[in-house]
């Protein structure tokens, strides 16, 4: 048998998606089944540059755009970090902050959509945490969840442990997490 390697390995999840965008495509859309699938994407530089002496640079795993111009941070995440739930929301007020000029109208902003495969449980508290590994958080008023700002921040994760473990029912999204935790396996 040949030498496989990880995607989850920064470097070869970038590669993988980056120099081929019909999978990042099929990637996004399997993501997200129920919103409206993307026809192509256009893969962008993942880096972010500071907008002022004091910023922080960032480089992000896939950023893409997609017809609509709407922006997808595509990140693997192996290592649980304290504050990764911070680190992942500025990587996605990043990637919105970044679409407008001076001058610019607000209308001209798209969805910045996070797109975050965990290789570890985030939510892990209550019971009901336990038995969820898809997760899609959106700008929503906390008495009327209905109520919404719309989709123009969107952060979805999967915890690839937890989703796999669950046993998610067959299809793309369950074919994802296999090849993502099975890869060494025949």
């Amino acid at each position: 048998m040949s030498e496989l390697l990880d995607p989850t390995n920064d470097y070869v999840f970038k590669r993988l998606f980056a120099e081929a965008p019909d999978l990042l495509v099929d990637l996004i859309n399997d993501l997200r089944p129920d919103l409206p699938d993307i026809a192509s994407v256009e893969i962008s530089n993942p880096n972010i540059e500071p907008a002022e002496l004091n910023g922080k640079y960032i480089i992000l795993d896939v950023l893409a755009r997609d017809g609509d111009v709407n922006c997808y941070n595509v990140e693997v995440q192996v290592r649980r970090y304290g504050a990764w739930h911070k680190r992942g929301l500025f990587y996605l007020t990043r990637t919105l902050g970044n679409q407008l000029s001076v001058g610019e109208d607000y209308e001209e902003l798209r969805a910045s959509v996070g797109l975050h495969l965990l290789d570890f449980d985030l939510f892990t508290e209550s019971a009901a945490e336990r038995e969820q590994a898809i997760w899609r958080f959106e700008m929503r008023d906390e008495r009327q969840p209905k109520i919404s700002l719309g989709n123009v921040l969107q952060m979805n994760l999967i915890e690839l442990n937890k989703a796999d473990r669950l046993g998610l029912p067959e299809g793309p999204l369950r074919a994802w997490i296999t090849f993502f935790k099975h890869w060494q396996e025949d």
